[in-house]
């Protein structure tokens, strides 16, 4: 009777199941996280571009166009560029500002879950106009 009772077959079985649902949310989690931060790096590049292409001489428009080419990987429907000095109030000398929100989803729909919908990017850029 005691050798039935020491016999531990099932025992490393119960703790895999236990422990496999939070290492796939870790690794899913580092994964989405990856993801999040590639967008951050090409908002980051698009806002360079945008308020470069304005320190230049050139116009808001070309500044976004300029933003919008250089995403590739990024829905650019959910993107908003906002430029700060307009056009008609900037000057030869002036800061001029690039600032880009972007409405990051989520891929997997538990991390969704888990923040509450999508996560909001931001990124800013600040140049002198030459």
């Amino acid at each position: 009777m005691k050798r039935k009772l020491k016999n531990e077959n099932g025992q490393s079985m119960v703790e895999f199941a236990l422990i496999v649902p939070l290492l796939l949310l870790i690794i899913v989690g580092i994964i989405e996280f990856g993801f999040m931060f590639s967008g951050y790096l090409t908002l980051t590049n698009a806002s360079r571009e945008a308020v470069r292409t304005i320190s230049l001489g050139r116009s808001d428009s070309a500044a976004i166009l300029r933003a919008n080419d250089t995403i590739v990987n990024l829905d650019k429907d959910q993107m908003l560029v906002k430029i700060d000095p307009s056009d008609a109030a900037r000057e030869q000398g002036d800061s001029v500002t690039v600032t880009i929100t972007y409405d990051y989803t989520f891929l997997t729909p538990f991390m969704e879950a888990i923040f509450g919908g999508d996560f909001q990017i931001e990124v800013s850029t600040t140049m002198r106009v030459e």
